[in-house]
């Protein structure tokens, strides 16, 4: 069969010298849902940047319908046929699906009513073929993340596009959500249009894709039929090696209770309320996973407890209340934090290993007249490098040149080193490589062996389902149910992401 789109002996180098991509042969058919794996790093991104005609390669030919074509922009890709669907969507909150569908392609600032006509029943038509519903008369911002991610689709179907290109489109999807979005792939693929479905989820892919192609640091390493691969074969084209499975232990009666939150409100940036009127409780040797789509309240609440945000209600933890209290002075009681963003909150990255393993923490280091010790800092943080087997050249080391994987590691290594009773992990293995996810998650387990409570924050439902002993859904600042192991299932779990209550879920 010809290849709808062929990119051949693809090179890809930067100017500071990165090889993004090194030789890498890609092709899809048409009417092909293909599936595009790799680790952080791997080149999925710079690939499709070029085939959408984002970048040029350095070296090697993209084929367009069999013919050489380098594309000069965005716009000269979408011309052509190409469209691609970011995982940050580029859409105009005040403006309705319809207008939003309509930017770019009306041919005037306004749209006439005959425009306006003629725009909708094209967009109904291409709602009623594909089975992708949305309402086109309702401000985009009022619009759930699923059903912008809709409106970010038919703007490129509009445009009449025979190559889909969609940067991880789950990663904002309650489970429901996700089997829709499969069901139209299919229906696009048997109208004979093409996807490029870029995850990291390998159980997604298996489900959705025909053929995967699999990177590994800017090479390629494999091209597999989905119905004859597995997820173990395909995670371990990805790392190189074979990667085992993260064990459970057996559920055991819960400890006492550490942490105490008890009708907490917090305000938002603007006022409005983030947090409303949450409570629950976290057990010594429990994992309480909170699950939701990202921007539910589970940010403001996280740093409400730890002292970031301004808050009302009653927390306590150990018995103690932290009202009013500093993030230094909660983290003296024994609560530790690893932040959502590690960049951003976790680390200074200009600075070394060793000055970010004692941030928050000068006064145990210090000497006569305040004065580091700087030769117990470096034995401090090299022994943080040891026990979290973190990839750094030396203590010295800036911590930006470490990977994303061993920068998280060198975060939690410093708040478990304060030895904390209770533990807020949010996000904790968000932008990982498979083998630092299984790090991260096989650590948690054993702290909570040992005693420890954790707080689990992840929109990552796989990540939820594998660690946590109780599940709290967050949705719109509240909770909509709070569940057991044993009752945890995707379908119900993914009703609670969407607003539906415990009791109709159940029902």
């Amino acid at each position: 069969m010809e290849n709808l789109i062929e990119a051949r002996k693809i090179t890809k180098i930067y100017t500071d010298g990165t090889v993004a991509l090194r030789n890498v042969d890609f092709s899809v058919r048409p009417g092909e849902v293909m599936g595009l794996l790799g680790e952080n790093g791997a080149g999925k991104t710079t690939l499709t940047k070029i085939l959408s005609g984002l970048l040029s390669p350095t070296t090697g030919t993209v084929f367009w319908k069999g013919k050489p074509t380098r594309f000069s922009s965005p716009r000269e890709a979408l011309l052509a046929g190409i469209g691609m669907v970011h995982q940050h969507f580029a859409l105009v909150g005040p403006f309705t699906g319809l207008e939003n569908i309509a930017l770019g392609a009306e041919g005037g600032s306004l749209l006439s009513p005959v425009q306006t006509k003629r725009i909708r029943t094209k967009v109904e038509e291409i709602m009623k073929s594909t089975g992708l519903q949305a309402p086109l008369d309702v401000p985009v911002e009022d619009l759930p993340v699923g059903v912008q991610q809709r409106i970010e689709i038919l703007k490129v179907l509009f445009r009449e596009v025979e190559l889909l290109i969609l940067d991880e489109p789950t990663a904002v999807l309650t489970p429901q959500e996700v089997e829709e979005l499969f069901v139209v792939l299919r229906n696009l693929a048997e109208s004979g249009k093409s996807v490029i479905f870029i995850t990291h989820k390998l159980k997604e892919v298996l489900a959705v894709a025909d053929r995967i192609t699999v990177l590994r640091r800017g090479e390629l390493v494999g091209v597999r039929r989905a119905r004859e691969t597995t997820a173990e074969e395909l995670a371990q084209l990805m790392v190189g090696r074979e990667i085992g499975t993260v064990r459970r232990r057996e559920a055991r009666p819960l400890g006492p209770e550490v942490l105490r939150v008890r009708d907490l409100v917090v305000p938002g940036p603007r006022g409005e309320l983030s947090v409303r009127g949450v409570s629950f409780s976290v057990h010594a040797g429990e994992i309480l996973g909170i699950a939701g789509i990202q921007g539910n309240g589970q940010t403001e609440l996280v740093e409400a407890l730890v002292g970031l945000r301004p808050w009302k209600g009653h927390v306590e933890l150990n018995g103690r209340s932290l009202a009013g209290l500093s993030p230094r002075e909660i983290s003296a009681l024994g609560l530790a934090h690893i932040p959502e963003d590690r960049h951003g909150m976790g680390l200074f990255l200009d600075m070394t290993v060793a000055e970010n393993s004692i941030a928050g923490r000068l006064s145990a280091f210090q000497g006569f007249l305040g004065r580091l010790r700087w030769s117990r800092i470096f034995r401090f943080a090299q022994d943080l490098i040891e026990r979290f087997s973190i990839q750094a050249r030396s203590p010295r080391a800036p911590a930006r040149s470490l990977s994303g994987g061993n920068q998280q590691k060198l975060v939690v290594g410093r708040e478990l080193s304060k030895s904390p009773r209770v533990l807020i992990a949010n996000q904790p293995t968000r932008g990982l490589d498979i083998a630092a996810t299984q790090f991260i998650r096989e650590l948690l387990l054993r702290l909570r062996d040992e005693g420890m409570a954790i707080l689990l924050v992840s929109a990552d439902l796989d990540e939820i389902f594998e660690l946590a002993d109780r599940v709290a859904v967050m949705y719109r600042g509240t909770f909509t149910g709070v569940l057991p192991a044993e009752e945890l299932d995707r379908e119900k779990v993914g009703l609670l992401m969407g607003g539906v209550t415990l009791e109709e879920a159940r029902g």
